[in-house]
């Protein structure tokens, strides 16, 4: 039998050490209300999340099991902590704002590698490609 949760849960990648340090930062001085947890450690199936979609982006599950992904994730643990954070958090729920949070999650999530303590463990996954044969040769021949 499952237990019901009665905190949301903030799913993160705990091998990208830029995540690691921004949830961090979030837990000691934002201090949010929720459950923070490495998507490796994480039952994602009972939270029902994707390991894939965990891979690509940081996810908050709702006690009532409604998942938040990317920019609205962090919307989310924001609106989580009141005050001025909160009036953050809310901001960023509201278009065109929360176009523009997408947009820039994107951009950094996928040049998370490269930020300020990040390591190449931080890139995030590359899609499979099929084989595509061998390169054509320089001259054309």
């Amino acid at each position: 039998m499952r237990t019901r949760r009665t905190r949301p849960v903030l799913v993160y990648d705990g091998d990208c050490a830029f995540c690691g340090t921004c949830v961090s930062f979030a837990e000691r001085r934002l201090r949010p209300r929720c459950e923070s947890v490495p998507w490796q450690f994480a039952d994602l199936e009972a939270l029902g999340v994707t390991q894939q979609r965990a891979e690509h982006e940081v996810v908050w599950v709702t006690p009532a099991a409604t998942v938040y992904g990317g920019a609205q994730a962090v919307a989310k643990l924001l609106l989580s902590t009141g005050g001025g954070w909160g009036v953050l958090g809310a901001l960023l729920t509201l278009p065109p704002v929360r176009w523009i949070a997408h947009g820039l999650y994107r951009l950094v999530a996928g040049n998370r590698d490269r930020m300020p303590g990040g390591t190449p463990a931080c890139a995030l996954p590359t899609e499979r490609r099929p084989a595509a044969g061998p390169a054509p040769s320089p001259t054309g021949y």
